[in-house]
């Protein structure tokens, strides 16, 4: 894959005097698991600003998953404090929290979740059939985020007419269709060989570099690298939190990779 060519920014835009998108403040869960009470999250605080791009690790059980199931609204905290964009949404009733997730989060996965008899253009325009958008603007945003990830020319195709990388490309744009105010990618590269998983973090960074918020979910300390900002989780809390010294660039890494043929 090429570099991705440029195109109409379709994140939505910070506000100048926001200081940061995403703050918790002392954020507990637990779960009750028959008698046992189980402390997923131990009084975890932080600030994510306006165009970070924020990589969390941790070791399975370390509460990095329960943390960002808390920050796409798909859970809510026992205790604590969680503010969006000033907006504390931690008493959000399940109706609140939907609304919360289509308008102002996109989310990534490991598994592309695409619908297989649909083409790549009506998978992206998916998200936006739940707000009031009409048929020619949902096409019309559709069609540029696919352009954004350097698909405008596989918009009739179908999944099964794609690579993995080509699918995860799809699930990108389809997380950016209604221009969220944070793209939330859950181990995003962990289905994807070397090269690919690179073409995905060059797609982040250059969404990241139009100001978008990123906050990603890996294991691979190689693809963390690619964000601005690290997390480790371990034990519920967040024992390391430090910016990427040497970030490498995800275009000057891909000159320097075989090609491999989709």
């Amino acid at each position: 894959m090429n570099s991705t060519p440029a195109a109409k920014p379709i994140a939505a835009a910070a506000s100048p005097d926001a200081k940061g998108v995403i703050r918790i403040d002392d954020l507990h869960k637990y779960y009750e698991m028959g008698e046992t009470r189980v402390h997923a999250l131990r009084g975890v605080s932080l600030e994510i600003e306006h165009g970070e791009f924020l990589a969390i690790m941790g070791a399975s059980g370390s509460g990095k998953s329960t943390f960002m199931n808390i920050l796409g609204c798909l859970d809510k905290p026992s205790g604590g404090r969680y503010l969006l964009e000033g907006t504390d949404v931690s008493k959000h009733d399940k109706k609140a929290l939907a609304l919360i997730r289509n308008q102002k989060i996109g989310f990534v996965f490991q598994g592309f979740n695409l619908l297989a008899r649909t083409t790549a253009l009506e998978n992206v325009e998916l998200p936006t059939l739940y707000t009031r958008i009409d048929q020619a603007e949902r096409g019309k945003r559709a069609s540029e985020a696919l352009a954004l990830v350097g698909l405008a020319n596989r918009s009739e195709h179908f999944p099964s007419q794609m690579s993995g990388g080509q699918q995860q490309r799809v699930a990108i744009a389809r997380a950016l269709v209604n221009r969220p105010s944070i793209l939330l990618a859950d181990e995003p590269t962990g289905n994807l060989d070397s090269r690919t998983s690179v073409e995905i973090m060059e797609i982040f960074q250059n969404l990241n570099d139009q100001g978008l918020t990123i906050v990603l979910v890996t294991h691979e300390n190689d693809i963390a690298q690619y964000a601005k900002r690290v997390l480790v989780f371990r034990d519920g809390k967040i024992r390391k939190d430090e910016p990427i010294t040497h970030r490498p660039s995800a275009a000057e890494v891909l000159r320097t990779l075989p090609a491999l043929e989709d």
